[in-house]
């Protein structure tokens, strides 16, 4: 007979029997291989059950259902289950799981029906039975994993976690406390004021104004943030001017305190002094205008190292205090513009000088930048004036703030006095024109090496201690929570204010080693020196602590 395709003679001869016979055949060739998959998947549902966690079991997209599971190629285990809560969609993912759908409708159901049957099991045969298979997934490694999957891993510690710890240590908590800080400042700048009230609720716990330093410093920068939150709770009612509290004898006291017992701080009017006269030791008179002279910590300083310099006879010295009533920050120097306070300052330096051998005379001029010039000064020939801006131009408004910028105002002025030198010292911090998150972070950076460096001081007393604190706590306040007219502290890099001298017509004036050599000499003879650093870049001399830069001292002409 002619046949259609190779065989169907073989399959007509067959009788109906065979046929029958070999498809029962065929079915339970199927039924066997079924029964060792759901065992094989048994073996693994009862090994990893964990009673009161209802949760599906995950199975492999590429496992054939008609084949035996890899376990050890699919990936299965706490280590795989960790991995995977990097999945971005869906709430399977978030959790860290994915449920693939099995291939065979027959297979899905016979696996669920399989796995109620094993959940209702009891716990303790399944226990004896996953310890006779030899389980590598015990129920404490899945204890842990769902754990670890129901609470992701936070990309930065919180304080409250740390805190709970009773092994973590103190640097993981300032970190946490560190973090948690730069967050809030984002929250706020973000305008969710529900995440920084929660974020500060948990500082306010790790803040502790006499702990270490990182808890001080969570302790200003948590009163920063909620001055900017709130300002009125901060100001009060009965000052005239938000930065009032930077315009009091007290705040001046404290700002005269630091300049005093930080290193960074006192060697930076070091160097000054020893740049002043290094530019004028050939000259028998000298003349310093300053428009800030504080109260006279760095004179006093000045006439000692005079006395250093000039062994037989010191040159004469006059200091000019400049009285600018447009400065706020001068206010508690004006008192009622009766000058009383600064004539104090001058009267004490003068006495001073007089016990030193040095002649010394003190002036007051009260007066605009725009009023003045050589003769308003009372500049005589043969002087060599300097001009001495220490912690002041960082406090004066520039054309950030007023389209007059009295900053640049009061530099070109000073440019047409033509001084013999220029010093400036200011803090090395970039909180001028920078938005408010960078700005507090920088903050919380800068004053956060501050208070570490003055927590090695062992020798500062408790007083001064408060005194100096309580003072940055105010310009660290102001410097992230105010903005335009009300803010007054507004720093800037040294790069910054190279570029503004720049194009005020100044030139660098580099420093030489009879400046450089004795900050280092007195840097180095700190006792223990834990930390402090010195450095001279771009013909600034740079004081910092571990390696951050805090104050910059240079020299103009």
């Amino acid at each position: 007979m002619a046949s259609g395709y190779p065989g169907r003679e073989y399959l007509l001869k067959r009788t109906l029997t065979e046929m029958e016979r070999q498809h029962q055949h065929q079915h339970q060739h199927q039924q066997q291989q079924q029964q060792q998959l759901l065992q094989q998947q048994g073996m693994f549902l009862r090994s990893v059950k964990q009673k009161g966690v209802p949760l599906p079991v995950p199975l492999p997209l590429q496992t054939s259902p008609m084949s035996p599971l890899d376990l050890s190629s699919s990936g299965y285990g706490s280590s795989a289950l960790c991995s995977s809560s990097s999945s971005s969609s869906g709430v399977g993912a978030q959790m860290g799981f994915s449920f693939p759908e099995p291939k065979t409708v027959i297979i899905r159901n016979s696996l669920e029906e399989l796995e109620r049957r094993l959940l209702l099991d009891d716990e303790e045969e399944e226990e004896e039975k996953g310890s006779e298979n030899g389980s590598g997934v015990t129920n404490s490694e899945w204890s842990d994993t769902i754990q670890q999957l129901l609470s992701p891993v936070p990309l930065s510690p919180s304080p409250s976690s740390s805190a709970s710890s009773s092994s973590g240590s103190s640097s993981a908590g300032s970190s946490s406390s560190r973090q948690l800080l730069l967050d809030t400042a984002n929250a706020i700048s973000d305008g969710n004021l529900e995440t920084a009230a929660a974020n500060l609720a948990q500082l306010k716990q790790a803040a502790n104004p006499r702990g270490d330093p990182e808890q001080r410093l969570t302790a200003v920068m948590v009163s920063a943030l909620m001055s900017r939150i709130n300002p009125s709770a901060t100001t009060g009612s009965h000052q005239q001017h938000p930065f009032a509290e930077l315009c009091t004898m007290e705040h001046l006291a404290g700002a005269a305190t630091i300049h005093e017992v930080s290193p960074v701080f006192k060697l930076g009017l070091v160097a000054a002094n020893l740049a002043i006269l290094d530019a004028t030791r050939d000259h028998t008179k000298i003349h310093i205008v300053d428009f800030d002279v504080g109260q006279g910590v760095q004179y006093a300083a000045l006439i000692h190292a005079l006395t250093d310099h000039h062994r037989h006879k010191p040159p004469t010295v006059r200091i000019t205090a400049v009285a600018d009533p447009s400065l706020p920050f001068l206010a508690p120097h004006l008192n009622n513009n009766n000058n009383s306070n600064l004539k104090l300052v001058g009267e004490g330096l003068t006495r001073l000088a007089e016990r030193a051998g040095v002649a010394l005379r003190f002036n007051i001029v009260c007066g605009r930048p725009s009023e003045l010039d050589r003769s308003a000064l009372g500049c005589e020939p043969g002087e060599a004036l300097a001009v001495n801006f220490a912690f002041l131009l960082s406090r004066v408004p520039d054309e950030s703030v007023s389209p007059a910028n009295p900053r640049d105002e009061l530099l070109r002025r000073v440019k047409s006095l033509s001084p013999l030198i220029v010093v400036l010292v200011e803090q090395d911090m970039n909180t001028n024109t920078a938005p408010f998150a960078p700005r507090f972070a920088e903050a919380c950076a800068h004053y956060g090496a501050l208070l570490d460096s003055l927590h090695a001081n062992a020798a500062l007393d408790l007083t001064k201690r408060a005194r100096v604190e309580a003072c940055i706590a105010r310009k660290a306040t102001n410097a992230v929570a105010r903005d335009g007219p009300e803010r007054l502290e507004r720093c800037e890099v040294f790069g910054k204010w190279r570029a503004r001298m720049g194009m005020a017509g100044f030139t660098p004036n580099p420093l030489t080693s009879s400046v450089s050599d004795p900050v280092r000499a007195r840097l180095n003879s700190l006792r223990p020196n834990p930390g402090f650093t010195l450095k001279e870049d771009s013909g600034g001399l740079c004081l910092g602590w571990h390696g951050r830069v805090l104050t910059v001292a240079s020299a103009w002409r």
